[in-house]
């Protein structure tokens, strides 16, 4: 199972008070997604992609309606367009962060 300590330093470089238990809890909730390269990465230009994070984590996991969550997933895409490969852990840090609910996961 992947470790929240090798996913805190990239989720410092878009919040750094972010908090060890709170990436845990993703990492978690990402579970064995996490052991494959392909899917520990959050593609923006893939828009099945993008309807699948929506989807799942936004709405089952944040409680987000589906127009508010593809606003929050094009949000963290923008948010992180200098990162050609954005780590899945990090992109849900952010959508959790954005939306107000890290205190929530």
């Amino acid at each position: 199972m992947a470790d929240a300590a090798d996913y805190i330093d990239n989720v410092k470089k878009y919040d750094p008070n972010a908090d060890l238990e709170v990436v845990t809890k993703i990492v978690k909730h990402c579970g064995i997604a996490l052991t494959s390269k392909d899917a520990s990465l959050v593609s923006c230009s893939d828009k099945s992609e993008k309807d699948r994070v929506r989807d799942g984590f936004c709405a089952k996991k944040l409680g987000m309606d589906t127009e508010t969550a593809g606003k929050a997933v094009d949000a963290v895409c923008e948010e992180m367009k200098g990162e050609q490969r954005k780590s899945r852990v990090t992109f849900y840090y952010l959508l959790a962060k954005n939306a107000g609910k890290l205190g929530d996961l």
